[in-house]
């Protein structure tokens, strides 16, 4: 075994970990892929923000007592896609920690220095095997296969790394959204197991039984699974991708997008909370005094005009396209 204080190791695979005892208490592996209702939810749950073309103003309000530095920190966070400003740093920030929360209930963000160049890179890592004791941060790093080109593959030994607390950034779902997806996850699983449509299919003729007889119904059964799904999907708001059912209402399908919209603003907005409370710790290393604040702008939706659009609908003074057009908004 070997012990370090370094900065987290971000590459490796859990599966290629050998996990020994002692390694369960500390690695917990990743939930397998979810299936088809799961995946469908996690993706559009964590699409927190809308295609935009044109834009009349900033997305974000940032409010920091040293932009200088407040530049420095978002102007190298690792991103999917080279951002063109800090609005496209934070947006695409905000939706990468999002889908960390949704997938593990976590997501990690170190500070990488680099001196030659006098920059500081944010790059996130693996929340598999990290914990917090005492306010200190442990990666503990098992045994695990490396493979190269020329020497095949490399056994390495377990690792524990002592992480800089003053370097990393730690971001949590919370609790009320984290307690109403747990609800839902469990009785979107059943409704997995259960989706072969394919098992359901009338049987097949054959020469021995050329009129086979089949006593169930598909669509009393389509139907339970549709209910159980709303049922279940009633607290987020989510739809299911369901578009064109004519048994619910313009009426149902409002009220299911402004409470699933909803969910998302305050995910958004607890994720930018959380971001500039980050920001302004770790900031502190560099400039003892440093604060940062990030708020949605103007150009998103916000959950207050959201709430008065559901009284509105409750009253019948706005239309359908309104609330749509709306909840679409950036």
């Amino acid at each position: 075994m070997k012990i370090y204080r370094d900065k987290p190791m971000y590459r490796y695979h859990i599966y290629d970990a050998h996990l020994g005892f002692i390694d369960r208490f500390f690695v917990k592996l990743e939930r397998e892929r979810p299936d088809f209702n799961r995946r469908m939810f996690d993706e559009d749950f964590a699409r927190l923000f809308k295609p935009v073309n044109h834009r009349r103003g900033n997305l974000f309000e940032i409010v920091s007592n040293d932009d200088e530095l407040m530049q420095k920190l978002l102007g190298n966070v690792k991103a999917k896609y080279a951002p063109r400003s800090v609005d496209d740093t934070i947006r695409e920030l905000v939706e990468k920690i999002a889908q960390s929360l949704i997938w593990s209930g976590r997501a990690y963000y170190y500070l990488f220095d680099d001196t030659v160049q006098d920059k500081i890179h944010i790059a996130s890592f693996s929340s598999v095997g990290v914990v917090r004791l005492l306010g200190k941060y442990i990666q503990w790093v098992p045994k695990r296969r490396e493979r190269h080109l020329v020497r095949g593959e490399e056994e390495l030994p377990r690792e524990i790394r002592f992480l800089d607390a003053t370097k990393v950034m730690h971001f949590d779902m919370p609790d009320s959204i984290k307690r109403i997806l747990s609800r839902q996850n469990r009785t979107l699983t059943v409704l997995d197991k259960y989706n072969d449509k394919e098992a359901f299919f009338p049987l097949q003729a054959t020469h021995e039984n050329p009129k086979p007889t089949n006593h169930f119904d598909f669509r009393l059964w389509n139907d339970t699974q549709n209910r159980a799904l709303y049922r279940a999907t009633r607290d987020t708001g989510w739809n299911g991708r369901k578009y064109d059912s004519s048994k619910r209402s313009d009426f149902f399908d409002c009220h299911r997008l402004i409470r699933f919209r909803r969910n998302q603003l305050k995910l958004r907005d607890n994720i930018l909370n959380q971001i500039s409370g980050e920001l302004s710790r770790v900031g502190k290393g560099y400039n003892a005094d440093f604060s940062v604040e990030i708020s949605g702008g103007d150009e998103l939706p916000s959950i207050m005009y959201l709430n008065e659009l559901e009284v509105k609908l409750v009253r019948e003074e706005v239309g359908f396209n309104e609330i749509i057009d709306y909840c679409y908004k950036c």
